[in-house]
């Protein structure tokens, strides 16, 4: 059976176009993905079909990534106005307490919009993030975004791509990089983020409001934190002090999963979730 394509949209929030994907289907329940650093709303494309019996899937490109607008300044792209985002976007898409899910940056920038608006979501689902990550593991991701900007083929970014996500098909990558690339004027293909954020002067998504902790223990909503057992950013021991500190928050590790876990198993993230809206009602 085809899988149905899913459909473009575009939500003004906060000033800025954001770009997004709604994959349909029937589902009573919507969910806000939230992609990770210098990735882009494609980053669901192996699990939204899977789990569209139980959610409406809205996958949205975050400020400065995919196909949204960039903010005029680099002091822009904190995680306060990413997370007030995440609050204009369920505002301007009319959804009724939506779950919530964020890998990495989208994962810190969802826990701070939970903390902050408790009643606003459902439930919320964090891929591979927490209020500690391993330093090793973050300086990989700053190292991918500072690595080649645009490149002459996609196999050569498949190639590139697979050094850094090695639980994934050199298949599954390419499948990824043919919708998530820009072709440049000289022929190129190219990242689709904010080319400032390989500056050296930006450091990356901050909070400017509150230490990262004190976030994390404002949770009140049921979480799923889903880990990925052979992460290099998160670590076994960090998920479990996480989840042990934070008594709403349920720990699932999935076995053969980097960072990228749902892309790396995407069965295993689908079977996860699904047990864990079961687990709602």
């Amino acid at each position: 059976m085809t899988e149905a394509a899913p459909r473009d949209g575009i939500a003004n929030v906060n000033g800025l176009d954001l770009h997004y994907l709604d994959w349909g289907g029937e589902a009573d329940t919507a969910a806000v993905a939230l992609h990770g650093f210098a990735l882009n709303c494609r980053s669901w494309d192996e699990v939204a079909p899977a789990l569209s019996a139980q959610l409406h899937w809205y996958a949205l490109d975050q400020r400065g990534h995919g196909l949204s607008a960039r903010a005029d300044e680099l002091s822009d792209y904190s995680r306060d106005h990413m997370a007030d985002d995440i609050a204009g976007f369920i505002e301007a898409a009319g959804l009724d307490r939506p779950v919530v899910v964020g890998h990495s940056m989208g994962g810190m920038n969802a826990m701070t919009f939970a903390s902050r608006h408790p009643d606003a979501l459902r439930a919320l689902v964090l891929v591979d993030v927490g209020p500690e990550v391993s330093v090793d593991g973050a300086q990989q991701v700053r190292q991918f975004v500072a690595g080649p900007y645009e490149m002459d083929s996609l196999e050569a970014w498949v190639d590139h791509t697979h050094q850094y996500y090695p639980y994934r098909s050199k298949e599954g990558i390419r499948r990824r990089l043919a919708v998530s690339l820009r072709e440049t004027a000289e022929g190129k293909l190219a990242k689709q983020f904010d080319a400032r954020f390989r500056q050296a002067e930006f450091r990356g998504v901050a909070d400017s409001r509150s230490d990262i902790w004190e976030t994390a223990r404002g949770l009140r909503c049921p979480t799923l934190l889903l880990h990925g057992e052979k992460s290099p950013v998160l670590k076994r021991e960090q998920a479990e002090r996480f989840a042990e500190a934070v008594e709403t928050v349920r720990l699932v590790s999935i076995a053969e999963a980097g960072h990228s876990v749902a892309g790396d198993q995407p069965q295993a993230f689908a079977e996860a979730v699904r047990a864990f809206l079961a687990e709602l009602g």
